[in-house]
């Protein structure tokens, strides 16, 4: 199409975006001749976001499941350290979506954004197997093409690639496919968690194959199937070039950004702070202080939209505690696994395998909790149970999940220590079977399967339409901030007990303690969210349209019509005289 008949329609859609939208909509239509017709090319985007979804999950899940073992063995460093790299690593990749969502809205094009993100993950998933693997059989000259790298450049190299990878997955997450993508706006709250169940339940089915496959090759001795990840990614970067060429990359809607929600927080805590000081507070809320007619700069709907978002920053608060405590399952958990015998019937056991028995859980429990939706929590508008009822239990299941680990390493220093060969390396490692360590997974994959679907339904449910974005953009800053904490904990433990609570030989440290302390954080974090439950139990008030009346031209119109009424009245009274009438 040429670029003036682009700008004339995207003009066109500008001044009637109403018009737009219903000329979408119409049933085999497509927007350009020759295109797909609408259904068939909505199912393809569908299928695509999809593919672009798991490919990504694979690389990242791939990325993340033997790092805190390359880490020790092959870059030297201590316990403590390869723990705080991992959960910061995936504390990046939970950001950086909202910092490339940003760029995509302000600055940069989507489309250009989207080539850019594409070329960086590639990049970064290419030089991870460069810096990984050894790659022994491969020769130039007699000589080893890796060998020539030293302790220095491995580590400059790794941490590139995963600052590339995690940019890189930023912008497949946010432009390509976000979950506004899935045109969910039109359903209920049970169709709602009807997907969030099934979309964690494909995805962690992704990451049950990405754990028992990719960890098996970078710990075994087919180290060239390595690539697979990069080679994975360039799958990814094919199927998002043929949506950009098909026009199926998503556009939101422009009326509502990131950057005007902070704005109306930080205009209503300086007009809060100087009428505080200086008058007397004539609002009901102090968010009301951004309205114009307050003396703020934004308008009615602006500030009742965040205020809306406001009211589930305690429901994102008391997450971040509890994405601390699921990150002990590629940290903590994975360093007691490592510290335990994996042999099984002759066959030593991946160390990141045993992250699929918190996955097994999950998948069991979506089809139980679909028959429990159906009939219990969205039964009636009065009767049926809230979905917080699911967080309440999911926390309390976390915090359990780390109180026993606490008690497993204590059981598991009970055994006596064995020598056990892990990625060409000699561990002392204590004899416990490493399927001991299994209650601990089970539970904590319990509480994944209650919480994550029920949090994302929340976040999506209980802010009008045009936010919902952005209240997906803050549940991933808070659980990025979890991330964060966590290697915070790991870091203050270390440093506060001279290595004790998060020692390099866990069996001559007390790393148990750390579990328990993380526990009683974790119980005290639950009670304090039950009692504010009840604020998110009313799923069935429609928020979808709930400003739509604070609209200035919906409330002009009102207000014209209240008038004419008025003077209809007006001219049919016998009482009134022609001087009254004007």
């Amino acid at each position: 199409m040429p670029d003036a008949d682009r700008r004339d329609l995207q003009g066109k859609a500008f001044l009637n975006p109403m018009a737009d939208k219903e000329h979408r909509l119409l049933p085999g239509r497509s927007n350009h001749d020759g295109k797909l017709p609408q259904p068939e090319k909505k199912l393809q985007e569908a299928i695509c976001v999809l593919l672009v979804e798991l490919c990504e999950r694979f690389t990242f899940f791939g990325i993340v499941c033997n790092m805190i073992l390359f880490c020790t063995v092959k870059l030297g460093y201590r316990n403590y350290q390869a723990a705080i790299v991992n959960m910061c690593f995936v504390g990046t990749s939970m950001l950086t979506p909202v910092l490339v969502g940003w760029l995509a809205e302000c600055l940069v094009g989507r489309i250009k954004l989207v080539c850019i993100c594409m070329f960086l993950h590639f990049l970064g998933t290419a030089l991870l197997p460069v810096v990984s693997f050894p790659f022994e059989d491969i020769y130039i000259d007699r000589r080893h093409i890796l060998n020539t790298l030293t302790k220095r450049e491995q580590k400059i190299v790794f941490y590139f690639a995963l600052l590339t990878a995690s940019l890189g997955i930023g912008g497949i997450r946010a432009i390509v496919c976000p979950l506004s993508a899935y045109n969910l706006e039109d359903c209920g709250p049970k169709e709602l968690l009807s997907f969030f169940n099934w979309f964690y339940w494909l995805v962690n089915l992704n990451s049950a194959v990405v754990f028992v496959s990719i960890s098996y090759i970078q710990q075994s001795v087919a180290r060239n199937l390595g690539f697979l990840i990069p080679f994975v990614s360039g799958l990814m970067a094919m199927i998002t070039i043929h949506m950009v060429r098909g026009e199926m990359i998503y556009k939101p809607k422009t009326d509502s950004s990131l950057l005007t929600t902070f704005g109306v927080i930080t205009s209503a805590l300086k007009t809060c702070c100087v009428r505080y000081r200086y008058f007397s507070g004539g609002v009901t809320n102090w968010l009301d202080h951004a309205k114009e007619n307050h003396g703020g700069q934004y308008s009615e709907i602006q500030v009742e939209s965040t205020k809306s978002l406001a009211r589930l920053f305690p429901l994102f608060t008391f997450q971040i505690l509890y994405r601390t405590c699921v990150m002990q399952i590629p940290s903590g958990y994975y360093l007691q696994t490592m510290n335990s015998n994996l042999h099984f019937s002759g066959f030593v056991l991946p160390v990141a395998a045993m992250n699929v028995i918190s996955i097994v859980p999950l998948l069991i429990l979506v089809p139980v909790l679909e028959c429990i939706n159906s009939s219990c929590l969205f039964s009636s508008k009065d009767t049926g149970y809230s979905p917080t009822i699911y967080i309440v239990v999911g926390q309390f299941s976390a915090a359990l999940s780390v109180m026993v680990a606490g008690f497993s390493e204590i059981h598991r220093k009970h055994f006596p220590q064995v020598e056990q060969m892990l990625s060409e390396e000699v561990l002392l490692v204590s004899s416990m079977p490493c399927f001991h360590l299994a209650p601990q997974y089970i539970l904590l994959g319990v509480a994944e399967a209650l919480v994550t679907p029920s949090c994302a339904l929340l976040s999506f449910r209980l802010v009008p339409e045009r936010i919902r974005g952005i209240s997906m953009h803050f549940l991933a800053l808070f659980n990025g901030a979890g991330c964060f904490m966590g290697a915070f904990f790991v870091q203050t433990a270390h440093a506060g007990t001279q290595g004790n609570w998060f020692p390099h030989f866990l069996h001559e440290g007390k790393l148990e303690r750390f579990f328990f302390f993380l526990a009683s954080l974790m119980m005290v974090n639950t009670l304090g969210f039950w009692t504010i439950a009840h604020r998110y139990n009313t799923l069935h008030e429609d928020y979808t349209n709930e400003f739509r009346g604070s609209l200035p031209a919906e409330k002009l119109l009102k207000h014209e019509k209240k008038i004419k009424h008025y003077d209809t009245i007006l001219e049919s009274s016998p009482i009134l005289s022609p001087m009254e009438k004007t």
